[in-house]
């Protein structure tokens, strides 16, 4: 089996950076034993204008029998011959997935410590597969690769060019380009379709496959339009574990709505009251709020904590007076849009140097976030589940520590007064919990008070008398003596 994974380059962010991104360095080849043969990776060409790495696995067919695929159903023996005379050598398949995930696991998790802002960053990717089995042809392959954003080259492969009469067969010649995705992008598409096209594994599927099809799908998959197809198939049409999948896919899509769809509720909620001229939308006046209070801070380097798709991230860039902002979330897709709207592939250097995004997961502790004077939290916690709220507090307030934070939240009390909104809903489908202001007070406090912060309230677009603002939003103060300690 084969694959090959090319890049270009520029002055200033070389090709061989590839090497780095896949921890396998591009002037010599290496090999890797597996349980099923011998995963070799080398590079045909590797300069700074353009660096192919290849992965190369040869597969020992007996190794692979003994390993469980050597009987069928109900453990009748295979047929002799066609356990040793197969396609398994030669074409991509799940061995080849598995390959991808030992041999280029940090590259797939993203993580790169020489270069730690790269596995973000998108870049021009080619990725050629020339033996990829498809039980749907080239028409499948298009409608399973092209939604993600790649452009699909998948040539058919005869049955025998001596004899072109004899038609095509199941395999395609695959090449994959785009200049959107990040390498830690196109791995795990590999890594999930390759045998979802084959439509096949060469191990037996335990529920164990639901949690890595989830991890690997992350980003991507809940919002696939052939998501049942994809679960169906890389869980070998095991129906109960297909079914406990596409549950937990609804509820991450769910969880990754867009924000934009909660500024729509803001906006429509807003024309309500529109008058002679059109009002401020909440998500604006909410940006607003949050730059005002960070520039009475004077802080400078600014986190902003499960930043989505960067809109707030966005409005701080604009400001010279935040030398550094953080982007964090949990959400690969939703980084990949940030990138896309700020631009970072076509950022100047100066200003590029000013902003990072980051991929992670605030219910845990993260040194990365340690040593800012600012963290924003907009409309982030009543996305969390209450029992894990906690974990969240610890790591902002516990654990990271800025002198300042920022946390706004929906006030329930002010959903009467949306016509839009049907009692007893929620503004989000998302949203966990909705607080009273009693309640948001009553927590900030406690907070304050176990982590050495004081707190103020602020409201957040237009506060009426009798149920509130919209939009209430909490302004923590790290204490002088535990300011200079931190």
């Amino acid at each position: 089996m084969f694959l090959t994974i090319t890049t270009t380059g520029t002055p200033d962010r070389p090709a061989t950076d590839l090497g780095y991104l896949l921890h396998k360095h591009p002037d010599s080849a290496q090999q890797f034993s597996t349980s099923y043969g011998t995963a070799h990776v080398f590079y045909p060409e590797a300069d700074a204008r353009r660096c192919t790495a290849a992965l190369l696995l040869e597969v020992d067919a007996v190794a692979l029998v003994r390993r469980g695929k050597g009987k069928g159903r109900g453990g009748a023996p295979d047929a002799a011959l066609a356990q040793y005379v197969n396609d398994r050598p030669y074409a991509a398949s799940s061995l080849l997935a598995v390959a991808i995930g030992n041999v280029f696991s940090s590259a797939v998790r993203g993580v790169c410590r020489a270069l730690p802002e790269a596995p973000a960053r998108p870049r021009p990717l080619r990725v050629e597969v020339p033996a990829l089995p498809a039980r749907g042809g080239p028409g499948l392959v298009r409608r399973l690769f092209e939604p993600l954003g790649w452009t699909v080259t998948a040539e058919p492969v005869a049955l025998d060019s001596a004899f072109p009469e004899w038609g095509d067969s199941r395999y395609v010649a695959l090449v994959l380009e785009s200049d959107a995705l990040t390498l830690a992008q196109a791995l795990r598409h590999l890594y999930v379709l390759l045998p979802v096209l084959d439509d096949a594994k060469h191990y037996w599927v335990t529920s164990e496959e639901v949690d890595k099809l989830l991890r690997a799908g992350e980003g991507w998959l809940p919002g696939h339009p052939e998501q049942q197809l994809i679960t169906t198939r890389y869980l070998s049409r095991r129906w109960a574990l297909t079914r406990q999948a596409m549950e937990r896919l609804e509820l991450v899509r769910l969880a990754e709505t867009d924000d934009s769809e909660v500024e729509e509720i803001d906006n429509a909620v807003e024309e309500e009251t529109e008058t002679e001229e059109r009002p401020t939308p909440l998500a604006v006046r909410r940006r607003e709020a949050i730059l005002d209070a960070l520039k009475r801070s004077g802080a400078a380097r600014v986190l902003d904590l499960g930043c989505g798709q960067g809109q707030l991230t966005q409005a701080l860039l604009k400001d010279p007076s935040f030398t550094e902002i953080v982007g964090v979330d949990v959400s690969m897709r939703a980084l990949t849009i940030a990138s896309r709207r700020l631009k970072l592939d076509r950022m100047g250097e100066r200003q590029a140097s000013r902003v990072r995004l980051l991929h992670g997961s605030l219910a845990y502790t993260d040194n990365r976030l340690k040593g800012y004077d600012a963290a924003v939290l907009s409309e982030v916690i009543e996305h969390l589940d209450l029992p894990r709220l906690p974990a969240l507090e610890y790591a902002v307030f516990g654990a990271a520590r800025p002198r300042t934070v920022l946390v706004t939240t929906p006030n329930v009390e002010y959903n009467v007064r949306w016509e839009t909104l049907p009692a007893g809903h929620r503004r989000h489908g998302d949203h966990r919990f909705e607080w009273t202001r009693e309640e948001f007070r009553t927590w900030a406090h406690r907070i304050a008070g176990l982590h050495g912060y004081e707190v103020g309230f602020t409201p957040v677009g237009p506060d009426d008398p009798e149920v509130g603002p919209p939009t209430q939003m909490a302004e923590f103060t790290l204490v002088a003596k535990e300011a200079k300690a931190a």
